[in-house]
């Protein structure tokens, strides 16, 4: 059948299941067997017991979506507190960091 030829039934029908089969893929973690490596400078101390709620909420998320930290993805924190030049300091270095 040529492409001219489809009905709009038919064509709307052959897009639904192309995104049908095309949207779990997208949706879902890659399984290369890699872990994620993502760095994070925190602007606040590391006890800080409000914004360690929001990191374990965050977290939560992510496992909801299949990463898990450990597993597939690993977070470096890094936590400054007020200290501009310690932000600076993890942000220069960060680039640098072996993957």
């Amino acid at each position: 059948m040529q492409f001219a030829q489809l009905r709009r039934r038919e064509f709307i029908t052959l897009l639904g299941g192309a995104a049908a089969t095309v949207w779990p893929l997208v949706a879902r973690p890659q399984k290369s067997g890699q872990v994620r490596r993502v760095g994070v400078i925190m602007g606040f101390a590391e006890n800080d017991e409000v914004w360690q709620a929001y990191l374990a909420n965050f977290r939560q998320g992510l496992q909801e979506f299949g990463w898990t930290d450990g597993r597939n993805i690993r977070f470096d924190y890094r936590f400054t507190g007020d200290s501009e030049e310690l932000m600076r300091q993890h942000g220069r270095g960060s680039g640098r960091a072996p993957p």
